[in-house]
């Protein structure tokens, strides 16, 4: 039995954020530094960048990315998608789903520690402003246990108003992706009567961050994410995790100068339980509240330096690696995962190369049979709905492609398509009788603008058989 196999289980019945008595335990981790810190930090500046600067960026007088749910409006890297583009989205969402479980069989949970949005604001935005005003966690504690001094109130209302700030700049970036930066200004700028609605919103989000930033904090990934119990399902003994190897470990002894070990490399310091974020013992092997965020290799590192053994001891790696050196392989059910991502991928690929800028819908009118009209012609009523995705507004010609004596007659205004609109109008088709030859006639409808096809329609005209 493997020596990690032999120790307590009774670390899985409760988490470490919840005391005896059920009450929330707070965490307190220590400062964390190293190699893989200082890498996580550079990517999470090119986040943030990214996060507080895309929707400033415009491409032709539009955001580079807009998730506008009100008004059914998305753009995604300067292209336009409509409601009418919903399937285009139900393959995305389902790709994304498909490659975040791919994702997990090979590398764990890498994404929750390097890349999601609630680990990134919380570890390298509050969690430094609060290590910056309190201190390590030795001082956060002191502080706690402190009377209510200047000090002490000093030093609390500077945190919860800069975290009171940040919160509410990353509710105002949060609402500019949904409703663009035009009008998160005329919400800033304006009265407030004129958006009590926006301006409630904003103050709604900026206390859900402020609430989850504040005192919530690591709950959010261990109670609210579902994520964390995915990986249970997803993740096998092949799977990168971060691991402790208690194979070179175990077993465990503190450490004394010039003495010869016997026992494992791990000199049962804890420092990798004090840095840890969500306050797990890496060591009892994987767990749920592990998010791979790194800082107890980082901290393992610098102890086994420090004490001249060698580095790695808590690392990368999966179960099979540690417990039979295996490489990570490429396995079966992650190779069965990639075929299928690439087919979706090639799918949405081709949907998006084939997208049309234009939508076109024509319809007989409703509860309207044909009409007989003069010169021994028939005609249908139709309603015909245009949606144009593109900047410029488009005058709009209809003709019937397949019937040359057709004869179209729009009812009311020409008929035009705004930019990024769209409009609806109705309009008679005339054929002659002796072209009906049967109850219902199959047309081509071309739909032209400044002489140019940009869609056709089939339709069905109905009619009299002509004898």
């Amino acid at each position: 039995m493997d020596p990690i196999e032999d120790n307590s289980e009774s670390f899985r019945d409760h988490i470490a954020t919840i005391g005896e008595d059920g009450k929330r335990k707070w965490i307190y981790p220590n400062k964390p530094s190293g190699k893989f810190y200082n890498y996580r930090k550079l990517l999470s500046y090119v986040y943030l960048l990214v996060f507080f600067g895309l929707p400033f960026i415009k491409v032709n007088g539009d955001p580079l990315f807009l998730i506008n749910v009100l008004e059914r409006k998305f753009i995604l890297f300067g292209m336009i998608f409509w409601p009418q583009d919903l399937f285009i989205f139900g393959l995305g969402m389902l790709i994304f789903i498909v490659f975040i479980a791919l994702f997990t069989v090979i590398f764990g949970r890498v994404f929750c520690g390097w890349a999601c949005p609630q680990t990134i604001f919380m570890e390298m935005l509050f969690r430094r402003i609060e290590y910056w005003i309190e201190g390590d966690a030795t001082h956060q504690k002191a502080l706690n246990k402190a009377p209510l001094d200047g000090t002490k109130i000093f030093k609390r209302t500077a945190k919860y108003t800069l975290f009171f700030l940040l919160s509410f700049l990353i509710s105002n970036t949060f609402l500019a992706y949904l409703i663009g930066v035009d009008e998160l200004y005329s919400i800033i700028n304006e009265p407030i009567n004129k958006h009590i609605g926006s301006f409630t919103s904003i103050l709604l989000i900026t206390g859900v961050y402020f609430f989850i930033y504040s005192w919530f904090r690591e709950q959010v990934c261990l109670i609210v994410c579902p994520y964390g119990r995915m990986q249970g399902v997803l993740l096998d003994k092949n799977s990168v995790i971060v691991a402790y190897d208690y194979v070179r470990g175990e077993n465990r002894h503190h450490y004394k100068k010039n003495e010869e070990r016997t026992g494992g490399d791990c000199i049962d310091c804890g420092l990798c339980v004090k840095v840890c974020p969500t306050g797990i013992d890496i060591r009892n092997g994987t767990q749920l509240e592990c998010t791979n965020c790194t800082a107890c290799i980082d901290a393992c590192d610098h102890i086994m330096e420090s004490v001249g053994f060698e580095k790695g001891l808590i690392r990368y790696d999966s179960e099979n690696g540690i417990k039979n050196k295996v490489k990570l392989a490429f396995t079966t059910r992650m190779k069965a995962y990639s075929v299928v991502l690439a087919v979706l991928i090639s799918v949405e690929v081709f949907l998006l190369v084939t997208r049309s800028d234009y939508d076109a819908t024509i319809i007989r009118a409703k509860g309207m049979l044909y009409q007989s009209q003069p010169n021994d012609q028939v005609s249908n009523l139709f309603t015909i709905k245009l949606v144009n995705k593109t900047r410029k507004t488009l005058p709009v010609e209809i003709k019937v492609e397949n019937s040359p004596s057709a004869k179209i007659e729009i009812v009311g205004k020409d008929l035009e398509v705004k930019s990024e609109d769209m409009t609806q109008g109705s309009f008679f088709l005339f054929l002659d009788r002796k072209d009906i030859k049967q109850r219902k006639t199959e047309l081509k409808i071309g739909i032209y603008s400044n002489g140019k096809l940009i869609k056709t329609v089939k339709t069905n005209f109905f009619g009299p058989v002509s004898v």
